[in-house]
């Protein structure tokens, strides 16, 4: 799987930049296809933003996204065939006017007025079975409707197209926008109404849920069942081409293709030329405490805009490998100009929303970390293209969530997808490893 720059080849039919999840997705697609890959990765470990850090018996994820049972990669890639998936509690629970409102998560098209019944039940009124089949007959649309003809809808930004739904704007306000928000990382919501038509249409299909273990699960698992020796920590690309990939202090792979499977940012600096998009923050709080404030594993977003926390859930409820006995850990997301506050700005102003969330005092709770990333999720505002070119010309790729959508699904897709055109270029079937002609 991984050896150290001292003892790295100079060359396979393959050099794959970046071991994240594109990466690693498109490593396994072409070695599953006979092709011989060496992925260079400057981080010491695999796993780019999917990192989760080890600190005093605590798994402290890195990034803040969430994963759904509905993702068709999560089931697709090779490696992944281990992967347990912790779901959240059907349905979610929605913060407003000082109180937590079950709302129903659908599961499947034929389950479409459970959604509609709990959010009626959490927000009865007169009109309550009005609201209620309006929101199970859009979810039921949307979880229905083909992916093809859902990207063929004219894109628009999101918090433009809610109030075109046909749904009340207590249904919009109180459900679909801070949904949309947490799932999206875009408080704002302009992100493509395709790309939230694609994420609703997911979350109406399956569960949300964490990966057990952590989210450096992933890259874990993906890294592990590479061949030895694929992987090679430490290097750092500085140019790219169609036959070679140029190193800080570790010379040049020489190689038939490249794939260029780096962030955005990166990916931008290797492949001059490459538009740059711009991203969404996120900080991800890791908080502790002696008795779980709630005691399920439930996803709580907060829709009131009075405090900086945009979705929590006691992550040690969800997946109780992530903290020792007799220990909680809850693990709050911010988004949007409020991520970019000081840690012991932010930290405080996080645990006086927390104590209305959950009702508890929050004074002996400790902070274990708040990881800041400027860069944590690529923008997507419309129009956006959810499956953007992944060959620039034949023998150089590029991946990444940058070129899909913004999501683990994303990431995985767009490997796959620059495995299978790479391997096209050389003639050679996905999955079916004939002799390689040469070059």
């Amino acid at each position: 799987m991984l050896s150290s720059a001292r003892d790295t080849a100079h060359h396979a039919d393959v050099v794959v930049v970046g071991a994240g999840l594109a990466g690693l997705s498109a490593a396994h697609h072409l070695i599953s296809a006979g092709v011989t890959v060496s992925v260079l990765e400057a981080a010491p470990c695999p796993g780019g933003r999917m990192t989760t850090d080890r600190l005093d018996g605590f798994l402290l994820d890195r990034t803040g996204q969430l994963l759904n049972t509905s993702f068709p990669e999560l089931m697709r890639t090779p490696g992944l065939d281990g992967l347990i998936l912790r779901p959240f509690t059907p349905g979610v629970l929605v913060h407003a006017d000082g109180r937590n409102h079950r709302v129903g998560e659908l599961r499947g098209a034929k389950r479409a007025f459970t959604t509609a019944r709990a959010f009626a039940a959490a927000r009865a009124s007169r009109t309550a079975g009005l609201d209620q089949a309006r929101l199970g007959a859009a979810l039921a649309r949307l979880a229905a409707l083909p992916i093809d003809r859902m990207l063929a809808r004219p894109d628009r930004p999101t918090a433009a197209t809610l109030a075109n739904r046909g749904l009340p704007a207590r249904t919009v306000d109180g459900f679909l926008r801070p949904l949309l928000a947490s799932l999206l990382y875009d408080p704002d919501l302009t992100t493509s109404s395709r790309c939230a038509d694609l994420v609703l249409r997911g979350y109406a299909r399956g569960r949300l849920c964490l990966p057990g273990g952590g989210a450096g699960t992933l890259p874990r698992l993906l890294a592990e069942q590479l061949p030895p020796g694929t992987i090679h920590t430490g290097v750092q690309a500085t140019s790219a081409c169609t036959t070679s990939v140029g190193t800080a202090g570790h010379g040049t792979f020489s190689c038939r293709s490249v794939v260029v499977a780096t962030g955005a940012r990166a990916a931008a600096e290797l492949i001059p030329g490459l538009r740059l998009p711009g991203f969404h923050p996120v900080t991800v709080l890791h908080h502790t405490t002696d008795e779980p404030p709630l005691r399920e594993a439930s996803l709580i977003l907060t829709s009131g805009r009075r405090g900086p926390v945009a979705h929590t859930t006691v992550a040690s409820e969800v997946d109780p490998e992530r903290a020792p006995g007799g220990r909680a850990l809850i693990t709050s997301t911010v988004l949007g100009a409020a991520a970019s506050l000081p840690a012991d700005e932010l930290d405080r102003a996080a645990r006086a929303q927390l104590a209305g969330v959950y009702g508890t005092s929050t004074t002996r709770w400790r902070l274990l970390a708040a990881y800041h990333d400027a860069d944590a999720v690529p923008a997507m505002p419309a129009p956006h293209d959810v499956r953007r070119p992944v060959r620039l010309l034949s023998g150089l790729y590029v991946c990444g969530d940058h070129r899909d959508t913004s999501t683990v699904q994303g990431a995985l897709f767009s490997g796959r997808r620059a495995a299978h055109a790479l391997l096209r270029d050389l003639g050679i079937r996905p999955g079916y490893a004939p002799a390689l002609r040469a070059a």
